[in-house]
């Protein structure tokens, strides 16, 4: 064997070279050229009974697998993060319609190249065969380029199948999307990634040619940080097994050499366990007690463990009402402006808007009234469900809803001097309840002295009861 040659005549050579010998021995079996490209393109499925995830789309009896079981497929679009798939599924429709198939990038192609594809296709088109395109990313063509497949996709001479991460919404022309079929791929779980890594360990295809030993801790931490990206976990788990520990039996990869792989001490940061939310905590209650630097530590900690930027932005969102409310009205807008900025620029850049979002909530004057008020109102909402609209402030769109006295005495407050009416809106029962209590900070003051002004009047107006 290999091995066995090379330690009798070639002692001295360096233990680094002696390892990459071993690991040609395992490969002795297996196709070079194959296993020379990426983890992730040889593990392609090339089925649907391979494909993982998307069970709400491709399950038995789902719509999505009836019209490709039935080769019925409309134009359509898939949307969803990368890694779910997308392209592949793209490339199985590709092997199992009876149409022509091509593959189209919207990275590459201009105009010239659309209008020579569709007129090709109109040929085809006239002798009665099919043309599938597939575009990925298609949200990187422009206006006018996706109006040039209009009018073959309106014709029928082509079905259109596009692939994007962003909101189709936003970023395909409304008449092409109107003629299309969105369908939402969702992030793969971390029991799809599981599985796609069990299968990579075990697949001739994958590392099945070599005996790797790796525990199921380090895989579920693969899955965990791969947040959804099938292509990530099988890159990590690629890279971490090249990087492994090799030996004549097998290859070993330990949670070290799996942090080193990713540069993150913090790789096993669970982020649907304890810790994710012990750190979550700790930010916004870092932030409620008004303490920027502890609030910026945890900050920092959270990403650096590789917690989703748009998952921080969100809770800030949150924090900014429930902790701040109308004591500063900016707060709001800050952290939702902020929001947007992790969307459009994503990681690390994103990290100096987050921090700017936290010193400032951090600093932020403090009211939780409005917090306090739903939470009131939600309480007697769930006790009192069935409680009457008030007459006066009912709909009457019908006479017979006003022989009834729906809306009988409403009157409209602008018409009012004062622009109040002397009118109860809540329930007979819970008649004067105040939910909403302001306080002092900052510009929430004048909420709490507007409202005792209208208070006050109400009080002078309200009529006695008969």
């Amino acid at each position: 064997m290999i091995q066995s040659f090379l330690t009798e005549n070639f002692l001295c050579l360096p233990t680094v070279f002696s390892k990459e010998v071993i690991q040609l021995e395992q490969l002795s079996m297996f196709d070079y050229t194959e296993a020379a490209s990426p983890l992730a393109s040889r593990l392609r499925p090339e089925t649907l009974d391979t494909f993982v995830g998307q069970k709400h789309l491709l399950g038995k009896g789902k719509l999505l697998r009836q019209l490709i079981d039935q080769d019925q497929i409309p134009s359509m679009i898939f949307w969803g993060p990368p890694g779910v798939g997308k392209t592949t599924l793209a490339s199985i429709i590709a092997r199992r319609t009876n149409a022509e198939f091509i593959n189209f990038s919207a990275v590459t192609s201009g105009i010239k190249e659309i209008k020579d594809v569709m007129a090709k296709a109109e040929r085809s088109r006239q002798m009665g065969i099919r043309t599938v395109v597939f575009v990925d990313e298609i949200h990187r063509f422009n206006k006018a380029q996706q109006d040039a497949f209009l009018p073959y996709v309106e014709k029928g001479s082509i079905i259109l199948i596009g692939a994007t991460t962003e909101n189709p919404s936003f970023e395909i022309n409304a008449a092409l999307l109107s003629r299309c079929r969105v369908f939402v791929l969702q992030a793969l779980s971390a029991d799809d990634l599981m599985e796609l890594l069990h299968n990579a360990l075990k697949s001739p295809k994958g590392l099945g040619y070599l005996t790797v030993d790796i525990s199921e801790e380090l895989l579920h931490a693969i899955a965990m940080f791969a947040n959804g990206d099938a292509r990530t976990a099988l890159n990590v788990l690629e890279m971490a097994v090249t990087n492994g520990e090799i030996s004549p039996e097998k290859t070993t990869v330990t949670k070290e050499i799996l942090e080193q792989c990713i540069s993150k001490k913090s790789l096993l940061y669970d982020k649907n366990g304890e810790e994710h939310y012990n750190l979550i905590s700790a930010l916004h209650k870092s932030m409620r007690n008004s303490d920027p630097d502890a609030a910026v530590y945890w900050l920092a900690r959270m990403l650096e463990a590789g917690e989703d930027p748009l998952y921080i932005a969100r809770r800030l969102i949150r924090f900014a009402s429930e902790d701040i409310g109308l004591a500063d009205n900016q707060a709001l807008s800050l952290a939702v402006s902020v929001y947007q900025a992790c969307h459009f620029l994503g990681m690390p850049e994103c990290s100096i808007h987050l921090t700017q979002a936290v010193v400032y909530l951090s600093l932020a004057p403090r009211s939780n009234s409005v917090y306090v008020a739903y939470e009131h109102a939600k309480r007697d909402a769930q006790t009192m469900l069935s409680e009457p609209v008030p007459l006066v402030i009912r709909n009457a769109p019908t006479g017979l809803m006003k022989d009834l006295d729906y809306g009988k005495g409403y009157i409209y407050a602008h018409d009012a001097e004062d622009k109040i009416a002397d009118m109860e809106c809540l329930p007979e029962s819970l008649a004067g309840t105040r939910y909403y209590l302001p306080n002092d900070a900052g510009e929430e003051k004048r909420q709490k002295e507007r409202l005792e002004e209208v208070q006050s009047w109400k009080d002078a107006h309200r009529k006695p009861k008969p």
